[in-house]
């Protein structure tokens, strides 16, 4: 390859997408000495707009500026959060998820600012989030507490939580991690608990098909467990045609012996109905079959619908 090539790289501008980034710069310096990343951010509808997804569309609020850009040949690679790329439809036609890197830690915590942990909290305390999955799981686990929607890059939430707006939040660890801010962490909640959003902690290079080069870079960098764990909890969604607004939950491990696992949750937003499956496969495509069709046999159809309306 010719020490002038060049990768441009779009993304997100939030200062996680933007650490995120930061990351496969690194990885490609360390692999690929000879490639120039530059770095296009973009302004996302998601990140402009401060009401609810849902009234937005939802499906690629996060995501859709920077596959234009990509489609346009603006840029080379996309780097996206797995949790931000829509899993009822396919990537848009002429572009690939090349490639997903390492997995982080794919739990959710508690962030409060006198350190209590969420068991500890008291009645009628105001949690920050607007992920349908937490606030069904705090329904559940937690039915004194009181979820609070809230919109914003994770900076932005913890400044709202420092001003008093909420008495607690539920974020990402991985999340955290990345911004830097990991020392605010009050309460890691065990996957058990609190099931994980699909593609949690996994973040996933995409580029135009016909792009060989940009693609090989990418699948340099790539880690064939987090892809197969991956497919798997998005194939489940892909089947349920789960969007930002669905109360599914999907964590998939890979086993010792080389088969996947993969526990799943459906569950109503008041926390009453739950409904939980966990098989085992050696294909990931046939794994997130397999688990969406127990979980629809339960009932999920009715639970997704009535979360929709």
């Amino acid at each position: 390859m010719s020490a002038s090539r060049l990768l441009r790289i779009g993304t997100r501008s939030s200062p996680m997408a933007l650490a995120q980034v930061e990351r496969v710069r690194l990885m490609l310096a360390e692999r690929h000495p000879d490639v120039t990343v530059e770095v296009l951010p973009l302004s996302t509808s998601g990140d402009r707009w401060q009401g609810s997804l849902a009234d937005l569309g939802g499906k690629g609020a996060f995501t859709k500026e920077v596959d234009q850009a990509l489609l346009d040949g603006r840029v080379d690679l996309a780097v996206h959060c797995v949790k931000d790329v829509p899993g009822d439809r396919p990537a848009p036609a002429g572009t690939v998820l090349a490639a997903y890197l390492a997995r982080d830690d794919v739990r959710d915590c508690l962030i409060h600012p006198g350190g209590t942990r969420i068991d500890q909290l008291p009645a009628g305390s105001r949690v920050g989030t607007s992920a349908v999955r937490r606030i069904a799981q705090l329904a559940l686990h937690h039915p004194h507490l009181t979820a609070v929607p809230i919109r914003g890059n994770a900076n932005s939430r913890l400044a709202k939580l420092d001003a008093g707006d909420y008495d607690a939040l539920l974020l990402a660890v991985s999340g955290l991690h990345r911004i830097g801010q990991e020392q605010r962490m009050t309460h890691p909640i065990d996957v058990d608990t609190f099931v994980p959003a699909v593609g949690s902690g996994t973040l996933v290079l995409q580029c135009r098909d016909d792009d060989t080069v940009a693609r090989e870079l990418a699948e340099s960098l790539g880690d064939r467990r987090a892809r197969q764990e991956t497919e798997a909890e998005r194939w489940m969604l892909h089947i349920l045609q789960g969007s930002c607004h669905s109360p599914i939950a999907g964590y998939a491990r890979t086993e010792p012996d080389g088969r996947i696992g993969l526990r799943a949750r459906v569950i109503s937003i008041d926390g009453k109905t739950v409904l939980d499956a966990h098989e085992w496969a050696t294909d990931p495509i046939v794994l997130g079959t397999s688990v969406a069709a127990a979980l629809l046999r339960q009932g999920a159809r009715e639970i997704l619908d009535d979360a929709t309306r």
